[in-house]
């Protein structure tokens, strides 16, 4: 299964492309979105753009977008909300299915704490995506959002179920 991840955000939006296959993780692609434009609209089109091209290069099976947390900055928050709007939209488009997953979850998954630094998300996508050139912190934040579909049912039933199934 090929699953597009997405951490969204409307300045940059990270993407990153994994393949899972019988309990195994390999790169395929990853890379930052960054909105163009001076006005709101013409930056969501143009991260729309963007992520469609993304879609129509590397046809992923399913996507899975960073939920958004609420913060201080009302404006802000509400931006984010519409650049993850786009992050949806698009796979939806395709009609790829779509897994949301809160930061912690991602973390947890991928790092073993919920409240890991970006620092240690990025140390152990490396690790489980070995020789992966990474495009930012965006970026090897949406590959922890794919490899965290790929293990909460992403990927049939995702890795856990794909490990127990090979054992048994």
């Amino acid at each position: 299964m090929r699953i597009l991840g997405i951490d969204p955000g409307l300045r940059n939006l990270g993407w990153g492309v994994i393949e899972a296959v019988q309990g195994r993780l390999t790169h395929v692609a990853n890379g930052v979105c960054h909105s163009e434009g001076t006005d709101l609209a013409r930056r969501l089109l143009s991260l729309h753009s963007q992520l469609s091209d993304i879609m129509t290069q590397y046809a992923p099976d399913a996507a899975a977008v960073e939920q958004t947390f609420v913060n201080k900055d009302g404006a802000g928050t509400l931006k984010l909300g519409q650049a993850r709007a786009i992050a949806l939209l698009v796979p939806a488009q395709w009609s790829v299915p779509i897994g949301e997953y809160y930061p912690n979850t991602v973390k947890k998954t991928v790092v073993g704490v919920g409240h890991a630094a970006k620092a240690q998300v990025d140390h152990m996508v490396r690790m489980q995506l070995p020789g992966v050139e990474i495009a930012g912190p965006d970026a090897a934040d949406a590959l922890a959002i794919a490899i965290c579909h790929a293990h909460h049912g992403g990927a049939a039933g995702g890795l856990a179920a794909a490990v127990r199934r090979a054992s048994a």
